[in-house]
Order: C-alpha cells, then sequence, then structure tokens
C-alpha cells in the first residue's frame, strides 16, 4: 500500500488544513492545532491518501493505533477500510482507533458490526457549552462563575489589560508557564510537561499555525493566557489551553469569556476539552452547566488473524 506516513510539523498546516472540518465532528480533534500540540506525545505520523484524505498513526505507551480519516463523510468507509487493510497487511496487527469521534462511529455503523469492538472513552469526552451563554455568563446556573468575574473586576480596577497575543509575546509566555509549571510541583502527571512543550512549540511556529491567542497582564504581569482555534463546519471554538495564576480570584472566568467576547463573537458551541478522569477537573467543567458532549470511543478489530 502507497502510503508515506511522516512527523507532523507546523508548516504542514498549509498542505493539510483543507482537509479538516469536511464532516460532522464536534470532537477538538477536529482541528489541525490538537494534532500539533499532542504530536511528540502521541508520536503523531500521518500520510495523504489520493490527496483526498488524512490517515494517522500514533503510539500510546509502546502501542501503535490510528485516529478516524480526515475527509469528507461520503470517504468515510473507503478510508476507514483502507487503515484496517494497512494495519492487517503491513503492520501485521489488528486495526486499532482510539478517540474515534462518535459522528464517525455512527456513520460507519461499528457498534452494529461483527467485525469490531466499540467501547466509549468515557474520562475522554469533551465537553460542549452554548457560545452565547459563555460570552455573558448570564443565567442562575452561572450566577457564582458572574460572582467571580464581578469579584475581579472589582478588585483589580485599572490594574489589568486582556491582549490578544502574537508571535513577540512568546519570552511572557514562557516565562508564565514556568511559574506555572513550578508551582504545580512533581506530583503531576506526565502528559503535563508534554503539553508544556506543545505549548512551547505552538508559540515557536505560531506564524505558520491557524491559532488564537490571547493574556491577561496585571500590572503589567502576564498572569493568564489561552489559545484556541475554530471549526468553521460546526461554528465551534476549540479552547485547546487555558493556563492562569489560580491565586487571583475570577481571573480564570475572566480570560474565559473575554477570549470568546473577542475571538469568538459568534460561535455557536464551544468545546473546552475533556477532563482526562480527574475529579478536580470534571467539577470544574461541569460548574460551567455543559449543553453536551462530543463522545470519542476506542474501536478495536475482532477474529484477527495474522497472514502466515
Amino acid at each position: 500500500m502507497n502510503l508515506e506516513f511522516k512527523p507532523v510539523e507546523a508548516s504542514d498546516l498549509e498542505k493539510l488544513n483543507g482537509f479538516f472540518c469536511q464532516r460532522p465532528n464536534k470532537t477538538c480533534d477536529s482541528v489541525f492545532l490538537d494534532s500539533f500540540l499532542w504530536r511528540e506525545y502521541y508520536h503523531v505520523r500521518y500520510a495523504i491518501s489520493d490527496g483526498k484524505a488524512i490517515q494517522w498513526l500514533m503510539e500510546d505507551e509502546g502501542v501503535t493505533h490510528s485516529a478516524m480519516p480526515i475527509c469528507t463523510e461520503e470517504d468515510l468507509p473507503h478510508y476507514f477500510y483502507e487503515m484496517v487493510e494497512y494495519f492487517n497487511k503491513v503492520l501485521h496487527m489488528p486495526f486499532k482507533i482510539y478517540l474515534a469521534d462518535e459522528e464517525a462511529v455512527e456513520y460507519l455503523h461499528l457498534k452494529e458490526s461483527e467485525d469490531f469492538e466499540v467501547i466509549e472513552q468515557e474520562d475522554l469526552k469533551d465537553y460542549l457549552y452554548p457560545g452565547d451563554a459563555m460570552r455573558a455568563l448570564s443565567g442562575k446556573k452561572l450566577h457564582k462563575k458572574k460572582n467571580h468575574l464581578n469579584a475581579f473586576l472589582k478588585e483589580y480596577e485599572g490594574r489589568y489589560e486582556y491582549r490578544r497575543l502574537c508571535c513577540s509575546d512568546r519570552d511572557k509566555v514562557w516565562k508564565f508557564l514556568d511559574r506555572w509549571r513550578e508551582a504545580k510541583g512533581d506530583d503531576v502527571e506526565d502528559h503535563l510537561d508534554y503539553e508544556v512543550a506543545g505549548i512551547h512549540e505552538i508559540l515557536k511556529n505560531c506564524s505558520k499555525l491557524d491559532v488564537r491567542m490571547a493574556g491577561v497582564f496585571i500590572d503589567g504581569n502576564l498572569e493568564a493566557f489561552t489559545i484556541g482555534s475554530f471549526n468553521s463546519l460546526e461554528n465551534m471554538a476549540i479552547i485547546h489551553i487555558e493556563k492562569a495564576n489560580a491565586e487571583i480570584r475570577g481571573l480564570y472566568q475572566f480570560i474565559n469569556q473575554q477570549f470568546l467576547i473577542h475571538e469568538f463573537p459568534d460561535v455557536e458551541l464551544v468545546n473546552r476539552e475533556d477532563d482526562l478522569g480527574q475529579e478536580g477537573l470534571r467539577k470544574a467543567k461541569m460548574s460551567y452547566n455543559p449543553c453536551g458532549f462530543a463522545r470519542k470511543y476506542l474501536v478495536l478489530q475482532k477474529n484477527f488473524v495474522a497472514e502466515e
């Protein structure tokens, strides 16, 4: 099979971006930036098939797997089974997909298939929120968030500045990240260090990437920043990164709201990614009253027999 896989690079955006957002998919994986951010953690490689689809190879704890092809919905069955064949005949192993989006699983009727086992990855579902509610923080269910926001505005009046970030701000972000990571200490999951490394790569290559970034400065010091991208088909903002000084009450609420108001004023949906099964993150994401979830699945090929 003529699939040549190579690592994901920032310079690939122009070549790959047109493949994304061609079919329904509300996960954070529906845009290029997520694959770029986590390329080192998952050893992400890609191949372009027939000039019509992106195929993926990744690794997690030494296990090779794939992701759903990036293509149109009508082409999805062809390219899905192309990768099944690649795993079976080239890699000589059963096909496996992590983080398969619900729309693709349903379109391919994988849950009904005798050839695949489909298991929901409950801890990896993305949280979805209505754009209007997140920009206004209105209503009883978001009253506490609005209180935190108002407390921030009152205490730091005249001392804060929300600002769109550009490539020239990367040194400020790096210094903030160093402080943020140091405050976390050693008792954290290793994915955090890969996330920090991924952020560094985004900042180094931000002129090549389709990325929106903003920060909040207090007394001239960067105390919060966020990175997002846009899924045009779903009219959805995806918030990949949001970091803030947790000692400053209301700062998270402020940057969350202002980023959407300034960078995504018209989006209908906001994807704030998953909680990784962490109870603290789950409580924080649920406290914003999600309107739904972008569910993801593990797809495993059954009854595979390696050819002699």
